[in-house]
């Protein structure tokens, strides 16, 4: 069965809104302050944090509105969860909006996303 042009980007968010409603509801339900969840290898090795260090204990607060709360642990969710979201509706959508998706992949706009998370990366270990 052929599939459609307009299917396969409707099929790609319908399954990315999927991906991202079970994270949600996941890290809705389970603490990561529980202790059960994985640790962060760089930190455990390096004993500095990673720009990921504190994001599953910030979702899981941002998700119960405790914004501060996930302010603290991990500011850059803040930052991280826009830009993600934005990027799987841009792949989903790349058909119908070439445009954006050329923006979206320049290498400056890749390369100002790298530099601001070292930069955070850096920041937050002072």
């Amino acid at each position: 069965m052929k599939y459609s042009k307009h299917l396969r980007p409707t099929a790609a968010l319908i399954a990315a809104v999927l991906v991202l409603a079970i994270i949600t509801l996941f890290y809705y339900h389970i603490d990561p302050s529980s202790g059960w969840m994985p640790r962060c290898a760089f930190k455990t090795i390096t004993g500095f944090d990673c720009p990921g260090c504190g994001f599953q204990r910030a979702l899981h607060s941002f998700l119960h509105g405790n914004i501060a709360d996930a302010w603290h642990y991990n500011p850059f969710v803040f930052f991280a969860i826009p830009v993600a979201t934005f990027y799987i509706i841009v792949e989903a959508l790349r058909h119908h909006h070439p445009r954006l998706h050329a923006f979206a992949l320049n290498p400056i706009v890749l390369s100002i996303i790298l530099i601001s998370i070292i930069i955070y990366w850096i920041l937050r270990n002072i």
